[in-house]
């Protein structure tokens, strides 16, 4: 009997080691990141060009340096299928590209629900503005 015992114990420890093994990081890199917002009432269009890195699957970027007016953060868990849930976090820069004309300095936050492939991603502004999001995959 303890040889059953034995090699019970060994099936589920390979078991739990298996189960414990972290998902692949399909989407891990480097990834050029578009975000455009149209007009809206009092504020003007704009897009931003830049970086965000994808590592363990988790999204983070930043445009201008923090604390700065006109800096902006995007952070978020890419799921295996590829979707994403993704904060948005800035300073309004200039009063007339932000809704309402708030000053600049001004924190904002907002998210975008993304969706991710091997090599290009796209996301919508969940409310207020009209904003879409783009990220194409750098090559390694």
């Amino acid at each position: 009997m303890p040889r059953i015992v034995s090699a019970g114990v060994s099936l589920l420890l390979c078991a739990g080691a298996a189960h414990a093994a972290p998902p692949p990081a399909a989407f891990d890199g480097e990834w050029t990141t578009v975000i455009t917002c149209a007009p809206a009432v009092g504020a003007l269009p704009y897009t931003y060009h830049f970086t965000s890195t994808v590592r363990n699957n988790v999204l983070h970027g930043e445009r201008g340096a923090r604390g700065v007016p006109g800096w902006l953060s995007l952070d978020g868990q890419i799921m295996p299928d590829g979707s994403a849930d993704i904060r948005a976090r800035g300073l309004v820069g200039k009063a007339r590209y932000a809704v309402g004309e708030r000053p600049a300095g001004t924190p904002y936050s907002y998210h975008i629900d993304a969706r991710f492939a091997q090599s290009s991603g796209a996301g919508q502004r969940v409310k207020e503005r009209s904003c879409t999001a783009s990220f194409t995959r750098k090559a390694p």
